[in-house]
């Protein structure tokens, strides 16, 4: 998966669910396989900047984040 984007994963062994977090927008998602959890969490974070561009919130770096996607 190529992004522009800075991602942590990690195994949470108590629910058998791998959660995802990028970095750049602190959007966090769960998912079954380590890929899903990443999936999930470039999903929202994507969503969360388009939310902000739309309503004229976006800073440089986070417009340079989506240009670069």
């Amino acid at each position: 998966m190529n992004h522009p984007f800075t991602i942590e994963t990690e195994y949470e062994a108590e629910s058998g669910r791998w959660i995802a977090e990028v970095r750049e927008v602190g959007a966090m998602q769960y998912g079954e396989t380590e890929r899903q959890a990443i999936l999930n969490a470039v999903t929202l974070a994507l969503r969360v900047l388009a939310d902000k561009i739309a309503n004229g919130e976006a800073t440089e770096d986070e417009l340079a984040l989506v240009l670069a996607a």
